[in-house]
């Protein structure tokens, strides 16, 4: 018999952690708990971001206990039904997943579960003070990381061009890829001039110059920019494939970044991909801060789809509190090692 329940976790960043849109010191997941007959667990993890997560309203929780409810009466649920909570709807898609798998998390078999190979990711240098970014830029590039992404749009814009001075002084764009994320932080009108600023560095992207939903001004600024544009956060909250493909066709992106708990899990995820291929878009996949559980699952499926640019995956070692996994980072790359085996007491216990 199919029993699904759940459980709220915390997980407690090692540094105060800074974006555009505020500093982070916690992060809330909801781990969805499936088994059958008590005897085998799939465990999905409802990653939510406060403030950005389309589901972040009301009710979430709520929400999750009446999925978990119908599933125990039911022994089902129809994801579509989740299409307006995202992150509940990747939850559940990932623990069904598991649950159908025959390795102990191993929801996509492949090269890299087996830990015979590895995903090249991003090393990510959180805001702060200039000193702070600076310290952060050095310990990415001694550990061995050959592509960084610098969150920017919180202190003065010119001490952020004077870190990326800093780094291209040293190391050409063949030895250090360069991407910067603005989480939406410059004004549509000093915009271009900022990204004229940023090409003069030969850098690789800009995620979400400008915020989301002004769609006129971001394909402006995709149609004339000196660098390339990477949608994000343009991409929560579109659902139905005709929309998606409106974005698209209207903006036209240089690339689009994919993250499953905020557009709703892996299949919807490869909709997006689908329709960026057909218009000749790049993609690239990011965490969004989920615990070592989600990342595991996001990391085994990006692997599964190909694509050899860095990855936004290197975020498991943000937490003081995070389930001891298999998932190591060896000079920029990540390895899933199965010879260590999770510790999921933190959970369960």
């Amino acid at each position: 018999m199919l029993k699904a329940s759940f459980k709220k976790y915390t997980l407690n960043f090692n540094f105060p952690a800074g974006t555009s849109r505020g500093v982070l010191q916690q992060k809330d997941s909801w781990f969805i708990i499936l088994s059958i007959d008590n005897l085998k667990n799939g465990i999905g993890e409802c990653g939510l971001l406060k403030g950005l997560s389309f589901d972040d309203k009301p009710g979430y929780e709520d929400k999750i206990q009446e999925v978990c409810a119908e599933i125990n009466t039911t022994q089902k649920y129809d994801l579509q039904k989740l299409v307006e909570f995202p992150s509940i709807r990747f939850g559940l898609e990932m623990a069904f997943l598991d649950l159908q798998s025959k390795l102990e998390r191993i929801l996509f078999p492949s090269n890299f579960a087996e830990g015979k190979d590895s995903i090249n990711i991003n090393g990510l240098v959180w805001m702060g003070e200039f000193d702070f970014m600076l310290k952060q830029i050095r310990e990415k590039i001694e550990k061995g990381f050959s592509c960084i992404k610098l969150k920017i749009g919180a202190i003065d814009f010119e001490k952020e061009i004077l870190l990326i001075h800093s780094i291209r002084k040293e190391f050409s764009e063949t030895d250090i890829e360069i991407r910067v994320d603005a989480n939406g932080a410059f004004s549509p009108k000093e915009a271009l001039e900022k990204l004229k600023r940023l090409a003069e560095y030969d850098l690789h992207s800009i995620e979400q110059p400008i915020k989301q939903g002004q769609w006129e001004e971001m394909a402006k600024l995709c149609e004339g920019t000196p660098l390339p544009i990477a949608l994000d956060e343009e991409l929560i909250g579109i659902f139905e494939k005709k929309k998606k493909e409106e974005l698209l066709n209207q903006i036209k992106p240089q690339y689009i970044i994919l993250k499953p708990s905020l557009v709703g899990g892996f299949a919807v995820s490869e909709e997006w991909i689908e329709l960026a291929e057909q218009n000749n878009i790049g993609w690239w996949v990011t965490s969004a801060l989920e615990s070592n559980i989600g990342l595991s699952a996001i990391s085994q499926w990006t692997y599964k789809l190909g694509n050899k640019m860095p990855q936004g995956l290197g975020t498991g070692q943000l937490y003081t509190n995070n389930f001891e996994s298999p998932l190591i980072i060896t000079n920029g790359q990540l390895n899933y090692l199965p010879s260590i085996t999770w510790n999921l007491l933190n959970l369960f216990g």
